[in-house]
């Protein structure tokens, strides 16, 4: 049995937050949402102490890379279409192949 894991590391940048409890209230708040919405595992992984900067890391499987990369895809333009304090900055996804 094969799979696929594919990873995306997303940037948000936060123009309007102004304390880090903000920008902690928007990331998990989109946190919650992308798990309950996609069923993907998610959390904030770099940035911590920057209420300028967040960065979350979002991780699914599937038996197929399209489909991973469609995942991916859908969940980033979820995260995109739900930020109120911030805007979507770099995105950088993997697709990562192996065999069990």
């Amino acid at each position: 049995m094969s799979a696929v894991i594919g990873r995306a590391r997303v940037t948000i940048l936060f123009a309007e937050a102004f304390t880090i409890k903000d920008k902690r209230n928007e990331l998990r708040s989109i946190s919650k949402r992308v798990r309950n919405q996609f069923n993907a595992a998610i959390a904030e992984i770099e940035d911590l102490d920057d209420m300028r900067t967040g960065t979350l890391g979002i991780v699914v499987v599937s038996n197929a890379g399209p489909h991973a990369n469609q995942m991916l895809s859908n969940v980033v333009a979820f995260i995109e279409r739900s930020l109120d304090l911030g805007m979507l900055g770099d995105v950088d996804t993997e697709l990562i192949g192996f065999d069990g």
